[in-house]
């Protein structure tokens, strides 16, 4: 199967798997794993941050952040396609006791300007009004086409909500993808935000694990709730060892899997039916309308399916994801059947 659903699906490498084996390990929760640890601090250390905490997953890390910078009853920002929003199963309201007020950017591509934010925000209202407790950015934005935000329009969100004594999370599942195309450190692209959230297992290719970075006091806080989610992990260096390998070694091949995405974007862009503009096409996140070929979304996926490609529908689009179990030869095959198709 060419599977293109999402980087999620990658396999380890060799070299994952023969430091997989090979992993020093200790009990995580006594802080013991020296793994785990080297992976904490190695992270920090690429961010620019006092502190790392290696999560399971990248929700449970967003929703750490959420927990530790708000307080019940809290409004929360999100542009309105924003992954924490849409797909973490509502767990603002569940584990912290805050709304979300979505903002529609007005640029398609889903990051949102201080304008936009500031006319959402809740600040000296009424005592009945639901205050503003913190703002979440997402770099690379997954439903805008895996657009990304520069360090620079970052900078203004923080320093604009910083006045207001308004913290800021960034999601930055795939920010190593904003940093290569961007060509800008992600220390410099999360520079200013107060906590950071990053995938080892999405573009990265690690098998299991995220990183929640911010402040030592944040982070030894983070580590309580992370263990109340069921989070609290022992010889959890197995994974960490992956990790060290998807965070030092992968984001050199990134850039190939936004070379294999521009190709599919502009194959696709001259399919009858189809619409895209293969210019907005930044890294690795391919989203496509196909209203006008006659087919759903679910139709032309099934079609690719019984080819052995494996693609995400959403409504009126559909939705491709490369990564580095993507080859070039994937991709021409992808855009012959796509073609056959409709």
């Amino acid at each position: 199967m060419i599977d293109l659903r999402s980087d999620t699906v990658t396999k380890p490498t060799a070299e994952m798997r023969r430091a997989m084996a090979a992993a020093e390990v200790g009990d995580d929760v006594y802080g013991e794993d020296p793994t785990v640890n080297l992976l904490q601090e190695k992270a920090a250390e690429i961010f620019g941050k006092e502190a790392a905490l290696f999560c399971p997953t990248g929700s449970m890390g967003n929703q750490i952040a959420v927990k530790l910078h708000t307080k019940p009853g809290d409004e929360i920002i999100i542009e309105e396609r924003g992954h924490i929003l849409n797909w973490e199963m509502g767990m603002p309201a569940v584990a912290a006791g805050v709304t979300i007020r979505a903002v529609r950017a007005a640029n398609d591509n889903g990051m949102l300007t201080w304008t936009e934010i500031e006319s959402a925000l809740h600040i000296n209202q009424p005592y009945y009004a639901c205050p503003t407790g913190l703002i979440c950015l997402e770099n690379t934005h997954n439903f805008g086409g895996g657009s990304v935000m520069s360090a620079a329009d970052s900078a203004e969100i923080c320093d604009r909500a910083h006045q207001l004594d308004l913290p800021v999370h960034l999601d930055g599942a795939r920010i190593f993808n904003a940093s290569v195309a961007l060509n800008e450190s992600v220390a410099k692209l999360t520079e200013k935000v107060d906590s950071v959230q990053f995938c080892l297992s999405k573009g990265l290719g690690a098998p299991v694990g995220s990183m929640l970075l911010g402040k030592k006091d944040f982070i030894a806080e983070a580590r309580v709730w992370r263990k109340r989610f069921g989070g609290g992990m022992r010889q959890a260096g197995i994974l960490a060892a992956a990790g060290l390998i998807a965070l030092t070694e992968s984001p050199k091949n990134l850039h190939v899997d936004h070379e294999n995405a521009k190709r599919l974007a502009e194959g696709a862009a001259n399919l009858p039916g189809i619409s895209i503009d293969a210019e907005r096409v930044q890294t690795n996140i391919v989203i496509f309308d196909v209203s006008e070929t006659g087919k759903t979304s679910h139709e032309i996926c099934t079609a690719l399916k019984e080819n052995e490609i494996l693609a995400s529908p959403f409504g009126k689009a559909i939705r491709m994801v490369t990564h580095y179990d993507v080859s070039r030869e994937d991709i021409e095959k992808t855009l012959r059947v796509l073609s056959s198709i409709i």
